[in-house]
């Protein structure tokens, strides 16, 4: 599923970045790396906003839409 799609609360294990290169290694700069866990606080006027790696991080929903996550154990 997509991180945009991921439900709030729960916690969700990145499994793929979708994005330009660019931008994928932006994301794993600020810590979306494969297996990192992210957990989504809030979604408004179709921003979201993530916690990772006990930091929160804003995007916009397209962003979020090319980040592929996984249930977390």
């Amino acid at each position: 599923m997509r991180l945009a799609d991921a439900p709030l609360g729960i916690s969700v294990r990145v499994s793929r970045l979708r994005s330009r290169p660019e931008i994928s290694v932006r994301l794993r700069e600020m810590g979306f790396c494969e297996d990192a866990v992210v957990r989504c606080v809030m979604k408004s006027h179709g921003n979201i906003i993530c916690e990772i790696l006990n930091a929160r991080i804003a995007m916009n929903r397209r962003l979020a839409g090319d980040i592929l996550v996984s249930p977390s154990e």
